[in-house]
């Protein structure tokens, strides 16, 4: 049988042209106990049988740059899909392999045209390209969450493109418009929606990535990006859960530095922390709070999450100064905490306020909020709320998961519904 045969003729959807192609992309996780796809079955996409095989199809969504492709896949196959049978009490934050990722290419004209959703799974590049020789390359990571009634909540998504191309600046590179990069995000969450764990058993970690993945051998930006969004059940970043962590202030080794790209999500700000961290690590520390490369004396950011120290009725947090990464929860933590009535102050913040301090805790898309128990600085620990979860950090994690996970009203206007 011709394999190039469609599920459905070409048709125009929104703008876009909508096609089921072929030959289809080979499943890497077949081997994987899961529910097995079926054409009658709600839980999966539609597929096509050919020789009494089950083959999923590709999607492909073609657009020009000022052309929006609506996130609805009703016509294509039932998103209402059964939750996967996974054990969510003990879910930690690390890879689930999903059934679909998405993709999209940019050459030299700057200009994202074409998207597809693909079997998650390996993706081709060349020993050459710009992402694995120069490090050119970002990436984000925001959460879809499971409402009650069983629809899904994404939460701030145009600030992640926000950031993504402020980030695309910086590197030299070209970034998906506002538009195309959250339509992106509602695709492959709605192909992946059986993966969004229940109501309060987790959340569904969504990881775009924008590398140069064109071929370069000098040192030049590379002729070719590629934008690409999967997804994974997760849960709690830190073992710990809500429980506080314990941290060590690292005095050595340095995050960022003023000029560099602390403040962009370049994957290469990532790399130069594991080191310190593993080192803490061994030592029994959760992470690391990391300090400025000039003066060594003022906080800066935990490894992966920024830092708030509380006093009284006002919270304080590092100001952004082109060394820490402008989080999105931190922005929304900000938000909340003036909700509450208290006195937000974002500045140079001291070791020595620290050490005063009544309580301290973190944020971040992963973490959420994370309250800190112990932090150890030369030698000298601190320890904050008798180890227990800070007041302040209970009640912002609070009111922020409950408007994330869509349990009470958004008055802020940050949650993005899908059905």
């Amino acid at each position: 049988m011709d394999r190039t045969l469609l599920l459905h003729p070409p048709r125009a959807y929104n703008g876009a042209l909508l096609i089921a192609s072929s030959p289809y992309p080979p499943d890497p996780f077949a081997h994987r106990a899961r529910r097995p796809f079926s054409p009658s079955s709600s839980s999966s996409p539609s597929p096509l049988k050919i020789q009494n095989q089950i083959l999923p199809m590709s999607l492909s969504l073609e657009a020009s740059s000022t052309t929006r492709c609506e996130a609805s896949l009703s016509n294509i196959y039932n998103t209402d899909a059964d939750i996967v049978d996974l054990d969510w009490e003990n879910l930690g934050f690390g890879l689930v392999p999903t059934d679909y990722m998405y993709m999209m290419k940019c050459s030299s004209d700057g200009i994202f045209t074409k998207g597809e959703l693909l079997r998650f799974g390996p993706i081709e590049l060349s020993p050459s390209s710009g992402v694995l020789n120069y490090g050119q390359g970002l990436f984000e990571g925001l959460k879809a969450y499971r409402k009650e009634d069983g629809s899904v909540l994404l939460f701030r998504p145009e600030e992640n493109a926000l950031r993504m191309k402020l980030g695309a600046e910086r590197m030299c590179m070209p970034s998906p418009t506002v538009e195309q990069f959250v339509d992106a995000v509602k695709l492959t969450v709605l192909a992946n929606k059986r993966w969004v764990p229940p109501t309060g058993k987790g959340s569904l970690y969504i990881r775009p990535l924008l590398i140069g993945s064109g071929v370069v051998l000098s040192l030049t930006p590379a002729p070719e990006h590629t934008f690409l969004v999967f997804v994974s059940p997760v849960g709690n970043y830190f073992k710990e859960g809500l429980a506080p962590i314990n941290l060590v202030i690292e005095n050595e080794f340095h995050r960022a530095a003023l000029g560099g790209t602390g403040d962009v999500k370049t994957i290469g700000n990532y790399a130069p922390v594991l080191k310190a961290q593993n080192i803490a690590k061994e030592k029994g520390y959760s992470d690391v709070l990391y300090l400025d490369s000039v003066h060594k004396k003022y906080l800066e950011e935990v490894s992966s999450c920024n830092v708030f120290i509380v006093k009284d009725n006002v919270i304080a947090t590092p100001a952004l100064k082109g060394t820490i990464l402008p989080g999105i929860t931190r922005k929304s933590i900000i938000d909340v905490a003036r909700g509450r009535g208290y006195q937000v102050e974002e500045r140079l913040v001291s070791v020595e306020e620290l050490l005063d301090a009544d309580e301290v805790f973190c944020t971040g898309t992963a973490v959420v909020v994370s309250p800190v128990g112990i932090i150890t600085y030369l030698g000298k620990r601190m320890d904050y709320g008798n180890q227990g979860v800070g007041v302040v950090a209970q009640q912002l994690y609070s009111s922020l998961t409950s408007l994330q996970m869509g349990l009470v009203e958004d008055t802020m206007g940050w949650t993005l519904k899908l059905n």
